[in-house]
């Protein structure tokens, strides 16, 4: 199978890494990819927004499929234009997406659906906004309805802080607060059969302790040994399952990952939010346990056939990756700085521990940061303390100038499992 993935982060990357491990791939591109992607896949130019220049190149490769990784490709109708071109796609229509594109719509599919959420207003204007915020009271929930690439939400006591991230907003959706631990699930689906993955948790703060602002995300862990063993089923039967026959029943059938952001509230299970792809960093820690070849899933479920594929299997060991940003996330983040250590890592700590790539490039010989969020350092052990302890001495091998990375990553969790 000749496959083709578009995107350019540490989710991408983690992808491709799977697919490299899969013997069903005889060869693998990536578009426009990222210094790490480089080592496994065959890069490529292009516009991942641009759905005919994706079906072009894909047509050129002779790809057997494409796995669309990031939401905007996905909400600009990219997959769409994929499949126009007659090869399968692993990602949602564009009116699917907007699962993830839209608050409001993902909300209103969850009410005709019957799915656990928060209750909530969509405001339009300051007056309907001071309205909800009011009603609800703090802590305040304010989301941009679009894309905001896991950083338009904004959760705060400060009351003038919470008008001004919805004055600067379109449209927003304000909601109540939900208390409890957040989990993140994963479903691959064809738009009929649901088959989820293994749950995980990301960090989205950017200090320890859950301190400073929102990030895309900080690090990532896999299992939860603290989560109901009943969780997925629940979540599959209230939520997941639910939505997809929802979708398909207004004749917008969802096909790909779907994305369960999820609160273990005092009174149960209920979605933060839904988004319409790989979440980054919880892929990272998800395909490292992941035991069954990656592609036949994600082409079965393109095909509309994931029926057809065996339950899949999971390693026991746990997994962890570490974000390291750059300076000054996520404000504006410095790029440009050369990364050393890469090949330390490599030598020193393969096969447990390893380096993926996110905002990274190639200048020259060099390796330099080219965005905030600039590697996932992943690493799995016997257990979420054997797998922290290989990822932070991996972390530590790595040099890169004014960089930053949260150190409690996982440590609650690894430190009530022993």
């Amino acid at each position: 199978m000749k496959v083709l993935v578009i995107g350019s982060g540490a989710r991408e990357h983690a992808l491709c890494r799977s697919l490299s491990l899969d013997p069903g791939v005889t060869a693998l591109h990536c578009a426009p990819g990222n210094a790490g992607t480089a080592e496994v896949a065959e890069p490529h130019t292009v516009d991942a927004l641009d759905g005919a220049a994706v079906a072009a190149l894909a047509t050129r490769l002779g790809a057997d499929l494409v796995v669309v990784g990031p939401e905007a490709p996905l909400v600009a109708g990219v997959a769409d234009a994929v499949r126009e071109a007659g090869i399968p796609c692993f990602g949602p229509s564009k009116e699917a997406a907007q699962l993830e594109g839209s608050k409001a719509f993902a909300k209103d599919v969850m009410a005709a659906a019957g799915v656990p959420t928060a209750r909530s207003y969509v405001c339009t204007n300051a007056a309907e906004a001071d309205e909800a915020l009011d009603a609800f009271g703090a802590p305040y929930v304010v989301k941009d309805d679009g894309l905001a690439a896991g950083k338009g939400v904004v959760v705060t006591d400060d009351l003038e802080a919470a008008r001004a991230h919805a004055a600067a907003c379109e449209r927003v959706v304000i909601e109540e607060f939900l208390d409890g631990p957040e989990v993140s699930l994963f479903a691959i689906t064809d738009g009929t059969t649901v088959v989820p993955l293994t749950p995980a948790q990301d960090f989205k703060r950017a200090l320890d302790g859950d301190e400073g602002p929102n990030t895309g995300g900080m690090g990532a862990y896999s299992p939860l040994p603290w989560a109901d063993p009943k969780l997925v089923d629940e979540v599959m039967a209230t939520v997941l399952q639910p939505t997809v026959d929802e979708l398909r029943r207004r004749g917008t059938p969802f096909s790909g990952l779907l994305y369960a952001g999820l609160a273990i509230t005092s009174r149960g299970v209920r979605v933060i939010e839904f988004n319409a792809r790989f979440g980054d960093p919880e892929t990272q820690v998800v395909l490292a346990r992941l035991q069954t070849p990656l592609a036949g899933v994600l082409l079965h479920a393109a095909n509309g056939t994931l029926a057809d594929e065996p339950p899949l299997n999971w390693r026991d060991d746990a997994a962890v990756t570490v974000v390291v940003a750059s300076y000054n996330y996520p404000e504006t983040p410095r790029t440009g700085d050369p990364i050393e250590g890469l090949d330390e890592v490599a030598a020193q700590d393969a096969p447990h521990a390893y380096v993926l790539h996110a905002g990274t490039k190639r200048d020259g010989d060099a390796v330099v940061s080219a965005g905030g969020r600039v590697l996932s350092v992943t690493a799995t052990g016997e257990d979420l303390s054997q797998a922290r302890e290989r990822a932070y001495a991996a972390v530590d091998r790595i040099r890169l100038d004014g960089s930053q990375h949260r150190t409690d990553i996982a440590a609650k969790a690894a430190a009530a499992a022993s």
